[in-house]
């Protein structure tokens, strides 16, 4: 009896030292990530790279790599000289699609073993550091192609290498919309639904339907996140820019100006901005919100219609201010996808702790147009309705 309980009290110091291992190892792990940050961390500026329109498999047909290779320019410089420059986050605005066969078609598991390894070429960077939304060229049946490879909310890790819990800042919501905030600034990420059957969007059809909607759940969500957040930056993000507020976002300019070709498909005429909300076409909700609550949000950044950096058709740039709001067309990384508009290019947008602009600057990732870098003609530098804070 007495070797049973000398037994059994063996058995319980050893259950006893490895409880106290663990609970060592977790307080040690919990303390080291709450170290206080330094002043001159919080002193640092935000980056935020912004690009869209990488078109990854028209790009490939010609032996450019589009995203990886503005990876590379950003982390080492290009090879025609354009120098590195730092980055907090990424923002990728949509169309990763672009088949070389067929500009038009649906994606498929092999777009998507691409588009993660160009994602994951990074070496200075996680694949976390990367948020994306749907772009009209990304739209599958029910989403299921997004929804695998790319995975904002890191549900299909095995898939897409998203692990959510290793992203700087969590995300909130589903891979249609969702948010997530850094320091001050809340970012509200809107998904295009070309998934949506005609006239909406393409549905299963092999079609282009350029023009953007989202959901009126999309849209009833904004308002309440714009209204809720009042003393945040707000930055939104969707593939689309609104009616008339740059370069050719006017009624018919998108077909008319050769950007989206001449298709007789899901209203040609709203095919350069956001046109549905839910089944309403034209519906322009966010536009009149914006005209009624002037200054609601700081960024609208979007894409979608690529050009060149001096592009004014329609007498409107890729920067304009209106309705107390910056808009920010980023254009496109693609160098062969509408090959007879586009320039390969983003935007780095920089915020300072306790100031209340942000620094825009326009970086071209080739040399055709004008020298490889940063493209001092299109800096700009733009209004916020609050200062910066880290924390």
């Amino acid at each position: 009896m007495r070797k049973k309980a000398a037994v059994i009290q063996y058995l319980m110091k050893i259950q006893c030292l490895r409880f106290l291992i663990i609970a060592t190892v977790v307080l040690l792990s919990l303390s080291s990530c709450e170290k206080p940050e330094s002043p001159e961390s919080r002193q640092k500026p935000f980056r935020v790279w912004a690009a869209s329109d990488s078109h990854i498999h028209t790009d490939l047909k010609y032996g450019y790599e589009s995203i990886a290779e503005a990876i590379r320019h950003s982390e080492f410089g290009g090879e025609g000289g354009g120098p590195a420059f730092e980055w907090d986050i990424m923002l990728h605005l949509g169309d990763l699609k672009g088949s070389s066969a067929d500009g038009q078609g649906l994606p498929t598991d092999e777009d998507g073993v691409e588009v993660v390894r160009q994602f994951t070429s990074a070496k200075k960077h996680r694949r976390e550091q990367i948020y994306n939304l749907l772009g009209n060229h990304d739209a599958s049946p029910e989403q299921w192609w997004f929804k695998k490879w790319v995975d904002p909310t890191g549900e299909s890790i095995g898939y897409s290498r998203v692990h959510k819990d290793r992203r700087p800042y969590p995300v909130e919501g589903t891979w249609e919309r969702y948010s997530f905030q850094a320091g001050n600034i809340l970012f509200l990420m809107m998904g295009d639904r070309n998934d949506l059957e005609p006239p909406v969007g393409r549905g299963k059809q092999h079609k282009g339907y350029p023009a953007g909607g989202v959901t009126r759940e999309t849209f009833e969500w904004w308002v309440g996140m714009v209204e809720s957040n009042p003393d945040k930056i707000i930055v939104t993000c969707h593939h689309n820019m609104l009616k008339n507020t740059t370069v050719a976002s006017g009624e018919g300019e998108g077909v008319a100006g050769k950007y989206h070709g001449r298709m007789k498909d899901g209203a040609p005429q709203g095919a350069s901005y956001l046109y549905w909300i839910g089944d309403t076409p034209d519906a322009q909700a966010f536009e009149k919100y914006l005209e009624a609550h002037p200054g609601a949000i700081d960024l609208w950044l979007g894409g979608h219609t690529h050009t060149e950096p001096d592009d004014t058709y329609g007498g409107k740039s890729h920067i304009e201010r209106k309705w107390g709001v910056t808009f920010i067309n980023v254009a496109a990384l693609s160098r062969h996808h509408a090959w007879y508009h586009t320039t390969p290019m983003s935007r780095l947008i920089t915020f300072d702790p306790g100031s209340d602009e942000a620094n825009v600057r326009c970086y071209l990732h080739t040399y055709d147009y004008a020298p490889q870098g940063g493209y001092e003609k299109a800096e700009r530098t733009v209004q916020l309705r609050h200062a910066f804070r880290r924390k």
